[in-house]
């Protein structure tokens, strides 16, 4: 398993499937590629200062460290997006909330799924019947 360091690679992978809960989000995307599994965690500063910010990602680390990799599909790339409920929560129950993120069917944004109630739209001048 791999991590992912780039920023594009954090971008494309927002864009993708994501599961709630409430230590963090867990987002998704199928790769092309044969590659192996990659991870990547992140904390917004409205989560609080750097120790703290820091401190989250380390338990998110940790969660990705205990859980089984086989539970993790093949040629995924994943993105733990750390909540501040991540400090109190109980370990054990974050281990088991990504176990089932993880087996969950995700949901995907709206980005992915287009515009949510599409209407006709305007009609070209030419495909207007003469009245």
């Amino acid at each position: 398993m791999d991590r992912l360091r780039q920023r594009a690679d954090f971008l494309a992978v927002a864009n993708g499937a994501r599961v709630n809960s409430p230590a963090f989000v867990l987002q998704s995307r199928l790769r092309d590629d044969g590659g192996p599994i990659r991870i990547g965690f992140t904390v917004t500063k409205k989560n609080g200062n750097a120790p703290v910010r820091n401190r989250i990602r380390r338990r998110l680390r940790e969660l990705v460290k205990r859980v089984d990799p086989v539970s993790m599909q093949p040629h995924h790339d994943y993105v733990l997006v750390g909540r501040r409920d991540a400090l109190s929560r109980d370990f054990a129950t974050m281990l088991d909330d990504l176990r089932i993120a993880f087996t969950k069917p995700a949901r995907h944004t709206h980005r992915d799924r287009g515009p949510r109630h599409p209407g006709p739209g305007p009609v070209p001048a030419a495909s207007r019947k003469p009245d």
